[in-house]
């Protein structure tokens, strides 16, 4: 069978974030009625063309148990990765969990560069400038927005 395991045994709140350009997290929470003994180990594909790769670096829990994982040099292309997260279990068979995101849906931007402020004297009020944020995917700036939030005057 397709979904061959014990219910409530996959992961749930399966979720990534890219941040600092190119190094993503990826964490999770074990199956609610996932046996004690239940270790994840989570597998992705960054495009059709690539070989599927187990992850390198996991972060566990204070029971050594996978709940996670971190990811470096991280390219966001226009390509969906898969990721697909199994687990074993020596009690019963546990449901794996597979997803395909977009990554450039969960990057964290970096702050704009280079804020400058410059103000007069009377009416004229102030101009502020600044640099786009720093990213590894995208060639046109122009389709960022942005929200200048003035605490006081």
């Amino acid at each position: 069978p397709l979904f061959a395991g014990m219910n409530g045994s996959a992961i749930e709140n399966f979720s990534c974030v890219i941040y600092s350009i190119s190094l993503m997290n990826c964490t999770w929470q074990a199956g609610r009625d996932a046996p004690a003994d239940t270790q994840y180990f989570l597998y992705w594909q960054n495009s059709r063309d690539d070989e599927e790769m187990e992850c390198e670096l996991y972060i566990k829990d204070e029971n050594g148990r996978n709940m996670g994982c971190r990811f470096q040099n991280v390219r966001i292309g226009s390509e969906r990765p898969y990721f697909l997260v199994n687990g074993s279990s020596k009690d019963s068979l546990i449901q794996f969990y597979d997803e395909y995101i977009q990554l450039y849906k969960i990057e964290i931007l970096t702050a704009p560069l280079n804020v400058t402020t410059h103000c007069t004297r009377g009416s004229a009020g102030c101009i502020i400038t600044w640099h786009p944020p720093l990213t590894s995917h995208m060639k046109d700036a122009s389709c960022l927005q942005y929200e200048v939030d003035i605490q006081n005057k």
